[in-house]
């Protein structure tokens, strides 16, 4: 059955994660194998939204896109239900991988952000973890690769704008069976396919202003001062404050 959703004046129906997409990244792999219900949703996804004909023709006039994810709540075995994971490739003839933005719609989010090193991507120099509400902001700075886990009791909606000119790294967050770390009921555990794992740094989400939004207001309407999105499609020419976003002076009191 096509899952939907009525953005504007428009349905878009879901890219469906299924719960054998889950495979590879999964902690509780023996679950999974006892599991014989495998092509369960997990996860929905809705690309490339847009409230009008007008926003979407200045949303790819700009290169970007604006997507929601819809994540019920639940469990995959022992492990909090959870995104996939992937990283974003450089842009092209610079050093400089793209960003990303979100925003929780609807619910609460874990976003775990991971920088590994490059050519050994089982070595792992920084481990981010931001909780968000709704209204809140997290911005995946270059270089880092993400996961969004839903650790609550009910359904997760949330949006992000990026460049739509890339295609997302999927590939070494699967060949180390996940992320670095993955989160249980029990807390936060290591993957032990990785090394050097560093503790968790816990950070704030970013702040609204820093996009010239009121709190809490909804990032779509960036749609209407577009160029304040340039820093995803030219990261390149905005280092510094995309540098500057997990600074520890961003952490949550200990």
């Amino acid at each position: 059955m096509e899952v939907t959703l009525k953005f504007g004046d428009k349905v878009t129906v879901a890219d469906v994660r299924k719960l054998h997409d889950m495979e590879d990244v999964m902690f509780d792999k023996e679950w999974f194998e006892e599991t014989e219900v495998r092509d369960q949703d997990v996860y929905y996804m809705f690309r490339d939204l847009a409230k009008s004909d007008s926003d979407l023709e200045a949303i790819k006039a700009h290169h970007l896109r604006y997507d929601i994810t819809i994540i019920p709540p639940g469990m995959l075995g022992l492990e909090y239900i959870k995104t996939v994971g992937h990283y974003h490739p450089r842009v092209p003839g610079t050093d400089t991988s793209y960003p990303e933005i979100y925003q929780v719609l609807e619910g609460s989010a874990t976003y775990l952000l991971q920088k590994v090193k490059s050519g050994e991507e089982d070595l792992v120099l920084d481990v981010v973890v931001i909780t968000a509400k709704k209204g809140d902001l997290v911005l995946v700075p270059p270089g880092y690769g993400h996961v969004t886990i839903n650790a609550s009791g009910k359904s997760l909606e949330m949006a992000n704008w990026v460049c739509r000119d890339f295609n997302s790294v999927y590939e070494p967050i699967k060949r180390f069976s996940g992320a670095s770390y993955f989160l249980l009921k029990e807390g936060f555990v290591k993957n032990p396919l990785y090394r050097n794992i560093p503790s968790i740094r816990h950070l704030k989400p970013l702040a609204c202003s820093e996009l010239g939004l009121g709190s809490g207001e909804n990032m779509y309407e960036l749609v209407h001062e577009v160029e304040k999105l340039r820093f995803l499609t030219a990261p390149q020419d905005f280092a510094g404050f995309l540098t500057g976003v997990l600074e520890e002076a961003s952490s949550s009191p200990a």
